[in-house]
C-alpha cells in the first residue's frame, strides 16, 4: 500500500517536527518558550534594548509559534538540558543554534 499525503494547514509536519524532539510535551514546551521569546523579541523592538534573539529564519508567517516551529523544523532551536534541570526534573531550555 502507498503511503497517502494528506493536505493539512501545519507547516512544517507534526510528523517532521516530532523526529527532533523526545515526545510531544517536550514539542510544545519548546515551541511554546520559544514563541515566547520571539514575541518578547518583537515587542522590545522598539525600545532599543536588544537582548533578545532574534528569529533565526526569515519566515512569512507572523504568529511566533509559526515562527518557532520553522526554527524547530530548521534545526536552529534544540532541546537543551542543564544540570539543574536533569537533577530536578524541571523544564528544558531553548537554545538556538548558529
Amino acid at each position: 500500500m502507498s503511503t497517502r499525503s494528506f493536505d493539512t494547514m501545519i507547516n512544517p509536519q507534526i510528523e517532521e517536527l516530532l523526529d527532533r524532539v523526545d515526545s510531544k510535551f517536550s514539542l510544545v514546551t519548546l515551541a511554546a518558550r520559544r514563541a515566547r521569546q520571539i514575541n518578547s523579541y518583537f515587542n522590545q523592538l522598539g525600545d532599543g534594548l536588544g537582548h533578545m534573539v532574534p528569529p533565526q529564519v526569515s519566515s512569512v508567517a507572523r504568529k511566533p509559534l509559526s515562527i518557532a516551529f520553522e526554527e524547530i523544523a530548521a534545526d536552529k532551536i534544540v532541546q537543551g538540558h542543564t544540570a539543574a534541570a536533569d537533577d530536578a526534573a524541571e523544564g528544558d531550555d531553548v537554545a538556538t543554534t548558529a
